[in-house]
């Protein structure tokens, strides 16, 4: 292990403030919940046992690939094969693993989120709730790892939910988002039977949100500015 002051103190700060950000949100309770970045071969990770609503850069742990701390002076979250699996698997960013409320709920009932608004789609659609395993083991990393297959979100049974992407901004937007949709279909689902939309209505809104450029501002064109 290595004084902290050799970690890279920008992802570590990044990490401590989307913790706050996501604190903020509702998403992060207490200690439950971890978040991490990852640049080149290392990890900044939050560390176990530290208050995620109030988190600082000097409670972000840095390690390697496999694991082994490399800067920092705090154990890393005990969930931290979870987040290495996820970048083994995928090649990914960042990762964001909450017990956000809806989505935490949604995990004890459903056997998956089903792709019942377009804007799920931003996170390959249905959304797998991963089988049941004790919390930091190696079979918890495995199964949620395999319902990431195709998707930039899980859900974890009786425990939680993961996102993950190639940025920490994108990832926790993703938090946010699978919150926001489990929420909607709860609500949804106490009235009636929510409506899910097909494989054509899932293409369809592909199609558009890509002919569209969907989620990005533009300009007004040339022949349109007078009329405003």
């Amino acid at each position: 292990m290595t004084d902290s002051s050799a970690a890279p103190d920008r992802e570590r700060a990044a990490v401590a403030g989307a913790c706050r950000r996501l604190g903020a949100e509702g998403l992060l309770i207490g200690t439950a919940g971890n978040v991490s970045v990852r640049v080149g071969e290392r990890v900044a990770v939050s560390a176990t046992g530290a208050v995620l609503a109030d988190l600082t850069p000097d409670q972000v742990t840095v390690v390697d690939l496999d694991g082994r701390v490399v800067a920092g002076t705090l154990e890393p979250t005990s969930e931290l094969d979870l987040h290495l699996g996820v970048y083994r698997r995928y090649g990914t960013g960042a990762v964001v693993h909450t017990h956000a409320p809806m989505a935490t709920a949604l995990s004890c009932v459903l056997d998956e989120l089903p792709c019942f608004h377009y804007q799920l789609l931003a996170l390959g659609g249905t959304v797998r709730v991963a089988s049941y395993a004790t919390f930091g083991t190696p079979e918890l990393a495995a199964s949620v790892v395999a319902a990431l297959e195709g998707r930039s979100a899980a859900l974890m049974a009786n425990h939680g939910a993961l996102t993950h992407a190639p940025s920490l901004d994108k990832a926790v937007e993703h938090a946010l988002l699978l919150e926001w949709a489990c929420g909607v279909y709860q609500r949804a689902a106490a009235l009636g039977r929510p409506r899910v939309l097909d494989e054509g209505q899932q293409l369809a809104v592909i199609e558009a949100a890509l002919a569209r450029d969907y989620g990005t501002t533009h300009p007004v064109p040339p022949a349109q500015e007078g009329q405003r």
